[in-house]
């Protein structure tokens, strides 16, 4: 009709067709003209008209960055340096406008040419709170070096504990994985590495509750395949039912925990119910595979170097390895409003490791809720987390010999040698176990109870006054049970079979309480704290070792145990299932009592002070001792508020600087009082004698014992600009530890070898950190944020009087061999070496500076940067997320290589890899610890790929919402460390002095590919 009516009205015919209708009209030619009257009025509103204007806001005028969009299409514009706009719109349109910190707003255009926009702040990105330690402080207004974490900054896909959420994401803590076995080791490092003895993970407080640090898993039993580490303490946690993450950083923000905060504290919230009830499901299947397998000599190449045939095609890696499922599943239900919120949630994950039969399974519980009675006056409120996590380990250890355990095996195993003979497991002799028969001769099961929580109440007695009392506790009951055939070939094991098991309990019962009050007196605002705290640790443990067993079946073995009646472990004609059981066990108890109080003082909208002081008596430490006081300062300096700060340029810009003292504690129980036990029994290698044994002293008196204590300064910059589409900040910091808590060797006679004490020495760590945030584009169809974050930190030890070794290299020929010491001038773990310059014409090593062991200078297992960079990416309801990390400036020494690929170790008839061959190294040659098996550790990984896609669901009266997606980890590794990944440190302690920076057969890396779905009901 509208062309019709465009033709009625041509300018160029004779007659207008108005006036043609007009004497032949009745209603029917009325309705015609009121018909076309419509249409023409429809035409012209449907022209495009041009519209133009300026966004501005109250206080710095023209907003450059704008995204000006007609609304409910994906044309639109941006505002220039000066807040103008021109957009072409059609004259019934409504223009939206947004900027990043600025509340969104519609403007219907109507017939106006110019439409001038005054946006208002966004307060409440503004008013953004993160967690501190007993209470919450806008981000704005912190003073300490918090970064904060929410669950969309989380890492994506299998995650098994908290510590891998914030891998790469926050600049100053760098996290390795000690392993890629499912659940195995994590350690978190926070602005470096401050401790020996004491440990150098931070604090977890989960909901208020601080956890002990120790683990809550057995190690396995040191006897036959060597030692073998506990489960990663904080596996009970569904990553799913995290909220947030605030990692505290500097002094001034952990000095409220005291003793405990030396080395950071991190605060894990969990999720709350909001709104009407929903409830919420995913599901997610993942496939993992090895991210890179050793590149061993296989069959032909063995044979055509010289090798011992034995007339099969054997690819070990590829025989122990598999690709592995993992299975998750998730669902909660909650709500909440102004008097309240519940949230439920059921946890299920099923994940199998990359090497066969291992596993962990983990089945979980969580419950949050708070109620306001009494007009609003009292807050009831309760969390509850419990999980039973069931591991199923393999034989794999930290510092079993050249014999191997079931990755040296793998390593070393004859590429010629067929895995079974005649239908039974093809084994020889202990020196040359078979990598099948570890796995199909062995069983490790640890299952793990563990429930944590709280229930709190908080009274407000007069406003701006508020007093709480939270009760506290963290409980878990742990067994492992290993079992080792007496029909495995392997030493210490053949003949005799082993079991281990290690029944551990450990009981944290926590009671605070707590006043608050916040009053503003005109342009000064009071924020004060003031408590205390009480909190025991219980911790026991049973033990049960038993060998030369009469049965191969490795259930009855673990599960019937019978007592001998005689020691004589060869009696074969004990009628008993097994010929000897040995027992033990132990309990021990420490307190930690505290007194806390923290002062906020903001004067006017510029100024702002925090003040804090800890108090804490441990019965951890002798009676000279048992107070420790720990005080911190910070100041902030709002410059943003400051005439000279030019508005049109910054939204934020402010100043930090604080100091404070910290403590670590994180010692062994007990070690200042004399105490008498039964010491442990132990079966020797062949299993015909019990050694030990006998009551005997564990500890004596210690009373000048005390906590080691770190003084630390910072100085930061928080800034935004491009009216927050560009913000960051940076630090820079001193830390210095002193009274370094260690364990020396006792004058003898004395009722111990050794004695805790500490030394008059200072571990320094400086560095600098940067955190950007960037928004690229804003617009409401297309979006693009990068982050990223960056750390550099020097370590070094001063007034460090003697030299103390650790990092035990393992490997034939290599007893007693060590790699790293601790020395005045040096890093901590500092690598301790021979120079190593080829070989000579007879194939053996050439040292330049002599065949003696030094400090290479600058080559340190600590890494100097840590760096983190994100892309988050939106378009429509497509989302995207890719994630890099990376690790500069470190060395890692390859005790695998040392152990397993020499010339030497090919003519025992052992397999090798390929540049082992020809390298010019002699038969005969001694493999010393030196440079050759170092290396740089540096490396870039893709760790995280996500594509995401929110399912339409406007007409759907039962799905909220639903989000399919796939993710991606560990994808790919930039790195010239040829061994299996570059991210490990196993265990090589030594004297009970903790290395960093070895690799010795760790558990393999896999990569991962996740798909999954989440939906809301």
């Amino acid at each position: 009709m509208s062309i019709f009516l465009l033709r009625q009205h041509d300018p160029h015919r004779k007659n207008n067709g108005l006036a043609k209708l007009r004497p032949s009209t009745g209603r029917a030619g009325l309705l015609a003209v009121l018909l076309m009257l419509i249409s023409t009025t429809m035409s012209v509103m449907a022209q495009d008209v041009s519209v133009s204007g300026k966004v501005t806001d109250a206080k710095t005028g023209g907003i450059p960055g704008v995204t000006v969009t007609l609304k409910g299409s994906t044309r639109g514009t941006n505002t220039d340096v000066e807040g103008n706009y021109q957009i072409t719109v059609p004259g019934n349109a409504t223009l939206s406008f947004s900027a990043i910190g600025y509340e969104t707003q519609d403007v219907a255009v109507g017939n106006k040419s110019v439409v001038n926009v005054v946006l208002s702040e966004d307060v409440k990105a503004l008013e953004e709170v993160v967690v501190v330690g007993y209470g919450t402080v806008k981000k704005k207004d912190a003073t300490g070096a918090v970064s904060a974490l929410g669950s969309k900054d989380f890492q994506k896909g299998i995650v098994t504990s908290p510590e891998q959420l914030m891998q790469g994401r926050v600049a100053g803590v760098q996290i390795t994985q000690s392993s890629g076995e499912p659940g195995g080791g994590i350690n978190v490092r926070i602005r470096g590495t401050s401790s020996v003895l004491g440990g150098n993970n931070p604090l977890f407080v989960i909901d208020g509750v601080p956890l002990s640090g120790d683990n809550t898993s057995s190690g396995g039993d040191n006897q036959g395949v060597g030692r073998q580490p506990a489960k990663n303490p904080l596996n009970f946690l569904n990553p799913d039912d995290i909220a947030s993450m605030d990692i505290l950083k500097d002094a001034s923000a952990t000095a409220i925990y005291g003793s405990r905060g030396a080395n950071g504290v991190v605060l894990i919230t969990t999720k709350r119910g909001r709104g009407k009830g929903a409830l919420d499901y995913g599901y997610s299947v993942g496939f993992s595979n090895i991210t890179k397998k050793y590149d061993l000599l296989n069959a032909a190449e063995y044979k055509a170097a010289g090798g011992q045939d034995q007339g099969a095609n054997t690819d070990w890696q590829d025989l122990l390895f598999r690709t592995a499922l993992t299975h998750q599943h998730n669902l909660s239900y909650g709500g909440g409003d102004a008097s309240g919120n519940y949230r439920f949630s059921l946890g299920y994950l099923n994940q199998d490791g990359i090497v066969e039969t291992s596993n962990v399974k983990r089945y979980s519980v969580g419950f949050s809720g708070n109620k306001k009675f009494i007009n609003d006056k009292l807050t009831i409120g309760s969390n509850l987390n419990f999980a039973n996590t069931q591991d199923t380990g393999v034989p794999i250890s930290e510092n079993i010999g050249f014999e191997g355990d079931l990755m040296g095996s793998i390593l070393k195993a004859n590429p010629t040698r067929a895995a079974y003979k005649n239908d039974s497991l093809n084994q020889s002799t202990t020196t040359e176990p078979n990598p099948l028969a570890f796995v199909k001769l062995s069983k490790d099961y640890s299952n793990t109870l563990r429930a944590l929580g709280n229930i709190n109440a908080e009274f407000e007695i007069f406003t701006g006054l508020k007093f709480k009392t939270v009760l506290g506790f963290d409980k878990s009951m742990s067994s492992r049970k290993q079992a080792y055939s007496r029909d495995l070939v392997v030493s210490g094991i053949e003949k005799i079979g082993r079991v281990y098991i290690r029944d551990v309990e450990s009981d944290n019962k926590l009671w605070e309480n707590y006043f608050t009050y916040e009053k503003e007196f005109g342009k000064i605002s009071l924020n004060a704290l003031l408590g205390y705290s009480y909190q025991s640790f219980e911790n026991s443990s049973k033990n049960v070792a038993a060998a030369n067993f009469r049965t191969s079946n490795l259930d009855l073995m673990i599960n019937n145990l019978g007592i001998a009646g005689t020691v004589n472990v060869k009696n074969e004609t004990s009628l008993s299932s097994v010929g000897s059981v040995v027992q033990n066990s132990s309990y021990v108890k420490d307190e930690l009592q505290s007194y806390f109080g923290r002062v906020n003082l903001g004067f006017g909208s510029k100024y702002l002070f925090t003040g804090t002081l800890r108090v804490d008596g441990s019965s951890k430490f002798g009676g000279n001792n048992k107070y420790g006081y720990f005080p911190s300062g910070a100041f902030k300096w709002k410059l943003v508020e400051e005439d000279f700060v030019p508005k049109t340029v910054f939204t934020d810009l402010s100043l930090r600087v604080g100091y404070g003292v910290t403590g670590n504690q994180a010692i062994p129980h007990n070690v200042y009082d004399r105490r008498d036990r039964y010491s442990d029994y132990v079966i020797n290698q062949a299993g015909d004698a019990i050694t030990g044994g006998g009551l005997n002293a564990v500890a004596f008196n210690n009373p000048d014992l005390k906590w080691e204590s770190t003084a630390a300064f910072n100085l930061g910059l928080d800034f935004s600009i491009l009216k927050g589409r560009l913000s960051g900040s940076i630090d820079v910091y001193n830390k210095s530890t002193k009274d370094l808590l260690f364990k020396v060797v006792a004058a003898q006679p004395a009722p111990n070898p050794f004695v805790y004490r500490n030394l008059d020495t200072d571990i320094q760590n400086r560095g600098i950190e940067l955190a950007l945030n960037a928004v690229v584009v804003d617009g409401k169809k297309f979006s693009w944020e990068v982050l990223f974050n960056a750390s550099y930190n020097k370590n070094l030890v001063k007034n460090l009087i003697g030299t103390y070794d650790t990092g035990e290299i393992n490997g034939q020929g290599l007893s007693g061999a060590f790699a790293q010491r601790l020395a005045e001038g040096q890093p901590l773990f500092a690598y301790f070496l021979r120079e190593f310059g080829g070989f000579d014409e007879n194939g053996n090593s050439i040292y330049p500076n002599g065949d003696f062991q030094q400090f290479l200078g600058g080559k340190s297992p600590l890494p100097k940067v840590n760096a983190g960079l994100t892309n988050n990416l939106k378009y429509g309801n497509f989302d995207l997320s890719i994630f890099f990390n990376g690790v500069f400036g470190n060395y890692l020494y390859s005790n695998t290589a040392n152990a397993f690929f020499t010339q030497g170790s090919f003519s025992n008839g052992r397999n090798v890899t390929k540049d082992v061959i020809g390298n010019g190294e002699g038969a005969l040659n001694a493999p010393d610890v030196s440079t050759r098996f170092l290396q740089k550790g540096d490396f870039i990984r893709m760790q995280n790929f996500t594509l995401g896609y929110r399912i339409p669901m406007k007409s759907n009266k039962i799905l909220n919402n639903a989000r399919i997606f796939v993710t991606g980890q560990n994808l790919f590794t930039i790195t010239k460390y040829d061994g299996q990944d570059p991210e490990v440190s196993t265990n090589k302690s030594l004297n009970d002095i903790p290395s960093f920076g070895i690799d010795y057969t760790a558990y393999p890396r896999a990569r991962t590919w996740t798909a999954g779905i989440n939906v809301s009901f």
